[in-house]
């Protein structure tokens, strides 16, 4: 009934896909859809990749793949007015991590909180440690909880660093780092960070999306591209 309501060709197919393939009961369904997860990673892409959400559902090749713009965490259950710090916010994602989990998409397993590491005798602590089995990488997440600065991206470039020399194994792929802030400028990010860069900034929200404007950003955005290139790749 949920996916019957679902007017949109493409919306309609791609939750259909990710219902099956990642065996979302009724209420994770319809979490995801009204989270607006099908627009959401339809604007963390790039334009010719829209289309491959309906076809093949969500398709995790390379790190950017697992971004979504913004992270929607209304199930923590912070008031969005609230005056909170990074250690309240961490602490309600450990208490919710099976729906951040959900959150973060596939192939995300948890490791560690407060991870600490000793290099030249000085200590580091990474707010949270996962692993990508579909990547075969450490994904380190680091929480902020006002606007993103150039010297936490550099500082998130030192974690990544250390992760790929000294923990990392042969076998898996290079360390990606996200940010994930209240509020991100991504004239800063790409500034701060070399274009190869595996470390990524994404915007949290405490509460869920409005639908109906998602919708509207990403059908003009699908629009351009057809003005642009005469339609869609198939």
């Amino acid at each position: 009934m949920i996916l019957m309501r679902i007017e949109n060709e493409h919306e309609r197919r791609f939750y259909e896909i990710e219902a099956a393939r990642q065996q979302w009961t009724c209420r994770q369904l319809q979490r995801q859809y009204g989270s607006s997860l099908y627009e959401r990673l339809g604007l963390s892409r790039d334009k010719d990749k829209v289309l491959r959400l309906a076809n093949e559902g969500q398709t995790i090749e390379k790190p950017r793949d697992v971004l979504k713009n913004p992270l929607v965490l209304e199930f923590l259950g912070i008031d969005e007015k609230a005056e909170y710090s990074e250690t309240d916010l961490e602490s309600a994602i450990i208490n919710k991590l099976s729906h951040f989990l959900l959150e973060l998409g596939k192939g995300f397993l948890f490791e560690a909180r407060q991870k600490r590491f000793t290099f030249d005798e000085d200590h580091f602590i990474v707010d949270l440690v996962f692993y990508n089995r579909l990547l075969q990488c450490y994904v380190l997440v680091d929480l902020k909880t006002g606007k993103l600065k150039h010297q936490d991206l550099g500082q998130m470039q030192m974690y990544v660093n250390y992760f790929d020399r000294f923990v990392k194994t042969d076998k898996e792929t290079p360390t990606v780092g996200i940010l994930l802030c209240k509020e991100k400028n991504d004239n800063i990010v790409e500034l701060t960070l070399p274009e190869d860069s595996n470390i990524y900034a994404s915007a949290y929200s405490l509460y869920l999306p409005d639908k109906a404007l998602l919708q509207r950003k990403l059908a003009e955005w699908v629009e351009e591209f057809e003005e642009e290139h005469g339609g869609l790749p198939y």
